[in-house]
């Protein structure tokens, strides 16, 4: 990963973002943490799943595995994803959709290749974030959510596709129950279109998804997997260039005033909890996804 410093004032730095093998022929560009930045706001993790194409009788499975500590935010782009989780839950996300997992006190989920997709084959792409719950909230009882395409708040103006995936921006609120103050947003910016970033939180980020963008009074061109960090109270103006399209996250909100600690797929203010969390999951005392017996072992330390 690199790592650039910029003479604006109205940015902070830009970070090109690696590729993550997930396993079952699915990789990742994962945007956070890294050692330069480890959370944006509430957000402590942010990856960029696919594009991968798979061929007929093909596909992914995650099998189950578990978090604390933290909301998990699935968008997709193309693609199905079916969803099976330790409370009961069965989802399948389709594109435009989004699937909100608060794990609090303890979660364990599985994320597969719909039967369908597997059978013809075919795309993958979207998002998963992850939100460190505010500490008050860190044990609360798991719940799961999934949000239809029709409920995802969308504004579309100018060349701007605006998706507000969760959080408040630009007028929009989402239906989603985030517990803090944050966006999570998809802007998808036709040739020549222009947005401007509110100054609404202190931390923010915008991630190239693709294509490429420029920032008014920068020289250079941003594109593909680097993660642009604003500093607070600037605002700013993304533009596509002309003859090309782009797709960004916008993601940032308030920040905690507890450091988090992350290790796997736990979050939490305590390091106790983390290690209690990891002792839990190697001794099989949380709970089991309904039906499935699989599941991803703790890593290695």
């Amino acid at each position: 990963m690199s790592i650039h410093a910029s003479h604006l004032f109205d940015l902070d730095a830009i970070m090109l973002s690696p590729i993550c093998d997930l396993g079952d022929g699915l990789s990742s560009r994962r945007a956070l943490p890294s050692s330069h930045r480890r959370m944006v706001g509430p957000f402590v993790f942010l990856d960029h799943l696919g594009p991968r194409v798979f061929e007929a009788g093909h596909g992914f499975a995650m099998q189950p595995h578990p978090h604390i500590g933290l909301a998990a935010v699935t968008y997709l782009i193309d693609g199905e994803i079916i969803h099976r989780d330790s409370l009961g839950s069965i989802e399948t996300i389709r594109p435009g959709e989004v699937n909100w997992m608060t794990a609090g006190s303890g979660i364990v989920h599985s994320e597969r290749a719909s039967p369908a997709s597997r059978a013809s084959g075919g795309d993958l792409l979207g998002f998963q974030a992850w939100v460190a719950l505010p500490a008050r909230h860190e044990e609360m009882s798991p719940g799961f959510a999934h949000y239809s395409a029709p409920e995802v708040p969308r504004l579309c103006a100018q060349g701007v596709e605006f998706t507000l995936i969760a959080g408040r921006s630009d007028g929009l609120v989402s239906p989603a129950e985030s517990l803090s103050d944050l966006v999570l947003a998809q802007i998808v910016l036709t040739s020549g279109a222009r947005y401007q970033v509110k100054a609404d939180f202190p931390q923010r980020a915008i991630y190239v998804a693709s294509g490429e963008v420029e920032i008014a009074g920068e020289a250079r061109i941003f594109g593909e997997a680097e993660l642009i960090l604003l500093k607070p109270g600037a605002e700013i103006v993304v533009r596509a260039p002309a003859f090309h399209s782009a797709r960004l996250m916008l993601m940032g909100g308030e920040p905690y005033p507890e450091p988090r600690h992350i290790y796997w797929n736990f979050v939490s203010s305590s390091l106790d909890r983390i290690a209690q969390a990891k002792a839990d999951w190697r001794e099989g005392r949380f709970p089991s996804v309904p039906g499935e017996h699989e599941f991803i072992p703790l890593p290695e330390e």
